[in-house]
């Protein structure tokens, strides 16, 4: 990996993340089930990268051998129901508890990625885990009591299953991944299909479905994608903290949610954790080759 290629990597991840940092928000706006969502947000994903798959059909390289086809696959069936699992986080408990839980998502990539494919796990890392452990355990203790801990379970499912298909992003070099995203979509609308009623909903919702499954998602789901080809899986999802501090600003703004108190004191202990380690691993990754 050269230089110049890392930091394409980190434009497209920071661009990426901050484009999904607005996603909350719009979940919020729409005012719908979690199943309607996922609906919409997965089929109008799935038709969105169908028709540019189709437009860029010269340039779009499906998996070549047996091996990736499985590969392929696993990314789509993973990130279909990442869909699922974010909306209906974000439906079950605060903003701030989803993308917090989420941000550790980094240490179960490296977790991963040492276990399969035999990059160091470093002993920051590790200490990093056990720290955001403790992190999130605070948070889901002050959700016991509420129906919020099925939000935050969510929740931390999500940040494993993100680990995971970065991971396996870093294998994805030798075909397109527009025609995996297009399948990730139909995967999340088929998986809320029998939950879903979506075509009972007020007006101004389908406007913000819109922009979300047209427009944001798939945008931000395309940079995403591409960036672990520039850069290490756990680096990558290290840039979800732009997402950490922006998504619950956004929807303060739109709709005036605060942030639980117990979320300030777990949310500290986890970014903390992590911003240190993200600080000690870009340094490292930045250095321009001699």
């Amino acid at each position: 990996m050269t230089y110049s290629e890392h930091q394409k990597g980190i434009f497209i991840a920071a661009c990426g993340v901050f484009i999904l940092s607005f996603d909350a928000m719009l979940i919020r706006l729409a005012g719908a089930s979690a199943w309607d969502i996922a609906f919409w947000r997965g089929w109008l994903m799935c038709a969105t990268f169908t028709t540019l798959s189709l437009l860029a059909r010269k340039q779009t390289v499906l998996p070549p051998n047996a091996r990736s086809w499985q590969l392929a696959l696993a990314v789509a069936l993973l990130y279909g129901i990442n869909t699922l699992l974010f909306v209906y986080s974000i439906s079950h408990t605060s903003t701030a508890n989803t993308v917090i839980i989420l941000a550790s998502s980094p240490l179960f990539s490296a977790l991963f990625s040492s276990l399969f494919l035999k990059e160091k796990l470093k002993t920051s890392t590790l200490i990093t885990m056990l720290i955001t452990f403790c992190g999130v355990i605070y948070i889901f203790a002050g959700s016991l009591d509420s129906l919020h801990w099925k939000g935050d379970l969510a929740a931390l499912i999500l940040a494993i299953s993100t680990g995971a298909v970065l991971t396996l992003l870093r294998r994805a070099h030798n075909f397109s991944i527009l025609p995996v995203i297009a399948l990730s979509g139909a995967v999340a609308g088929l998986l809320s299909s029998s939950q879903a009623n979506p075509l009972s909903l007020p007006p101004q919702s389908y406007i913000w479905l819109g922009i979300m499954g047209i427009f944001q998602i798939p945008v931000a789901t395309w940079l995403l994608m591409r960036a672990p080809r520039y850069l290490p899986s756990a680096e990558v999802s290290l840039f979800l903290l732009i997402e950490t501090i922006l998504g619950p600003i956004w929807v303060w703004f739109a709709v005036n949610e605060q942030i639980p108190e117990r979320t300030f004191l777990g949310g500290a202990i986890i970014l903390s954790a992590i911003a240190l380690n993200s600080v000690l691993t870009m340094r490292q990754r930045t250095k321009p080759e001699s």
